[in-house]
């Protein structure tokens, strides 16, 4: 998509559908709100749009590093704790490894 042909209010509205529907356990959205937006929010020359887009790509950087730090932190312990936690471990599981480490 080229932000470049669209007008501001279509961008900011576009860019609030984004990171709202981050909140939908979709942080892909806020991922590409981030990499679409940065430029539009911050490099291009000031828009009366521009503050509310900054907003919104702000929000949905800080919103997509607490995603990966809290899926980072599920995907460890659940790694490192899967065997110890016996039938419960098991149920987590969607396939059943062989053996324990």
């Amino acid at each position: 998509m080229n932000l470049e042909r669209i007008p501001n209010e279509e961008k900011l509205s576009l860019c609030r559908r984004y990171y709202l529907g981050g909140f939908a356990f979709l942080p892909f959205l806020w991922l590409v709100n981030v990499m679409w937006f940065f430029k539009e929010a911050f490099l291009k020359p000031a828009y009366t749009e521009q503050p509310q887009i900054k907003s919104y790509v702000k929000k949905s950087g800080l919103g997509l590093l607490l995603w990966v730090a809290v899926l980072t932190t599920w995907i460890t312990i659940f790694q490192h704790f899967r065997a110890q936690w016996g039938v419960v471990g098991d149920y987590l599981s969607f396939t059943i490894p062989l053996g324990t480490a």
